[in-house]
This record gives C-alpha cells, structure tokens and sequence, in this order.
C-alpha cells in the first residue's frame, strides 16, 4: 500500500511545449540548413511540489523523428504511461516507455533529462551526482563553422580564435572538392593555433572518396574525422578506419547500445560522438559508456542544437565521467533567444553545482519562444 508521502512524490502531472529557437545566423550542414531550431520542451511535476525540464530536439535524418512526432508521441503515449510512477525509478520509466513504443529516443531523452532534473532539485544535488559524482573541472570548448564560402569560413575561424577558443570544427560534406578548398583555407587562417576537427556528416558517401579527400589534405593536423560516410553502411566506415591513420569519430552510426556492440566487434571507429538525441537520454547513454569504456573507445558528449536545457544535461553526464574527453553544447551560443541561463566562459566551459540540471528558465523568453504546449495529468 502506497503512503501519503510516496503518493506525493509521483508524477502528477506532464507539460509539454513546442518552442522555437531563432539562430543568430543560418547554420549549414551536408543535408540541410537551419534558420531556427524546434525543439519540445517538457516540465514534469510532482504532486509535493517538485518539477523538474527535459528537452527533446530532434532531427528526421539521424533518428526519424520530427517535432510533430515527438510532440505527439510525448502527449498521447509515454507521458499517459508514466503519470502516478516515481521519477527516481528511472530504470523502470525507460522500461515502461519502451514497452509503450518502440525507437522514438528524442520524444523519451526529453521525459529521461527531466527526471534527473527534477530528482536532483529534490534531493538538492546536481545530476552528475546521481551519476557517480563529478570527474571533469572543466572542457574547452570547440567554435562550430556552418557551410559557407572557403574564405568566410576562413575568416570566421580567425574571429574565433581572436575570440579565445581553442578548438575549430569544420562542417562539411556538400561538394567534396569545395570541402578540401574549405578545410585548407580554415587550416591556413588557423596556422596551427587551434586543434582542428572536421564533421562530414556522412557527406562524403563512400570510403573511397573519403580517402580521396584526405589524400588531398596530408600536411593538415586534424584531430580526427566524424562520420564522413553513410551511417548504415558501417562496412565503410571501417574502411576508412583500416586505410588512414587520421582518428576516426562515428555519430550517426552510433544511435543505442546495439550499434556501440557493432561499431566494437567491427573496429569501425576510434572514437564516438554520443547524444542524448539519438539514444534516448541520460540513463541509455551511461550503457553506451560503459560498452565504449571497456573497448577503450574515446567518447564525446555532442548535441542536435538543442538550448540550455538539453545542453545542461550533456553537460552533466560529461562531467562525470573519465572515458568522455571532449563535449560539444554550443546550441545556446548559436541562439539570439534562450530559455535557460547556461553560462558559456569563453574558451572554457566550467559546470556550476546547482541541484538537477543547475538551470533557471527565464519564463518571459520561455513564453515568446513557445508556439503551443499542453497538459497531461
């Protein structure tokens, strides 16, 4: 039998908003170019008073899901589900919701980050507690160049480093001779200055013109190449493994644990860019990690874009843990509009220790930013 202070730390209730979030200038990538970001906020409270934010932004081309579906699959079916379960049950509210429906990890990272969030305001800890404790002082954070010209790109590398990063990422993956025109330029601007990354967002199709471009790039440091080949095709991507020495990131390959086994038995990446996006929050992503830790694959926390909320969360679960040795959050810094207070200390990115996400929602803004929302209780 349920007592009356358990009955009270339940789910009661589940708000969940579709927001949008303008870019200070349109962001290009290989297939598609973004002018502002839709994103599904939910809140989810308990009936003692407790609440807690979650984020769910999606990205049809990696996992299948658009707004409209994770907002609906939110409202119509996991939410239902978990009203009267415990927050803290977290194994459990992510069994519950796949049984209630199969893949969609947008729709269930946002239900995932907002437990945590509303765990550790309870408890009066931050998240990277519940998750082992803090490990990391601090990242460095990377400038993201967007598709553009070779010489705007060029250019905008130097205003970062000017503006004190340390790190530059290069999206490419549109024309692969207007890539190697792109990356030499950016390289050149740079001169060694700041770690370079490239991104081709599976762009590059083939490993064959993979090695095509990077045999026109030898000369270049490059830290390492993130996913420049189709991400179903992981044959190619171990291909391209065996025939260069530059290190080799997978991201869209890597959605759950099932793909972390394969990329593992098939040597197809030295490293791996997990998000909560793709695998369904912060519970499955510690499964990733704990599969990539004991392959001794390097791993980095990245992000769809998403706003304060999403990002805290990266933040946390990067924080602490040894094996994830860079992150990549910059949606709030691409944003002219926000709903949260992360703070971004250029070139660093120092986490604060404030219970659950460490996040305040500035409501005016949540407001402006929220085209329609709804209450399941």
């Amino acid at each position: 039998m349920v007592d009356k202070q358990e009955k009270e730390g339940r789910i009661s209730s589940i708000e969940v908003f579709m927001a949008q979030f303008p870019f200070k200038k349109p962001f290009n990538i290989s297939y598609t170019s973004y002018n502002s970001m839709d994103s599904i906020i939910v809140k989810i409270y308990t009936e003692n008073g407790y609440f807690g934010y979650g984020e769910g932004t999606p990205d049809q081309h990696v996992t299948g899901e658009t707004v409209d579906s994770v907002y609906n699959n939110i409202k119509n079916n996991l939410a239902p589900t978990l009203i009267g379960e415990r927050p803290e049950d977290i194994e459990k509210i992510h069994d519950l919701m796949n049984k209630t429906i199969n893949k969609a990890p947008t729709a269930k990272a946002a239900l995932d980050i907002a437990c945590f969030d509303l765990v550790g305001k309870k408890l009066k800890a931050p998240t990277y507690t519940l998750l082992g404790g803090r490990f990391h002082d601090n990242f460095p954070l990377t400038y993201v160049l967007s598709i553009d010209t070779p010489r705007t790109m060029a250019n905008e590398a130097l205003s970062a480093l000017e503006e004190g990063y340390q790190i530059i990422k290069i999206k490419v993956g549109q024309n692969a001779i207007t890539d190697i025109k792109r990356i030499k330029n950016v390289a050149q601007s740079i001169n060694n200055r700041a770690s370079l990354r490239i991104d081709a967002n599976q762009g590059w199709e083939s490993s064959d013109k993979t090695i095509e471009v990077l045999s026109s790039l030898k000369g270049i440091k490059i830290d390492w190449l993130e996913q420049p080949v189709d991400s179903n095709n992981i044959d190619e991507l171990q291909e391209v493994r065996k025939r260069t020495n530059v290190p080799i990131m997978a991201d869209e390959s890597l959605l759950d644990v099932e793909d972390m086994r394969t990329i593992i038995d098939k040597k197809a990446a030295t490293k791996v860019n997990i998000k909560l996006m793709k695998c369904g929050g912060i519970y499955p992503a510690l499964k990733i990690l704990a599969l990539a830790e004991s392959s001794k694959i390097e791993c980095q926390i990245g992000s769809m874009v998403e706003s304060s909320v999403g990002s805290a969360a990266g933040y946390q679960i990067a924080f602490s843990k040894k094996i994830i040795n860079s992150v990549e959050l910059t949606g709030p810094l691409k944003f002219s509009k926000d709903i949260g207070n992360l703070y971004y200390d250029i070139p660093l990115f120092k986490l604060n220790s404030l219970p659950g996400l460490g996040i305040d929602i500035d409501e005016k803004n949540f407001k402006s930013l929220t085209k329609f929302k709804t209450l399941i209780r």
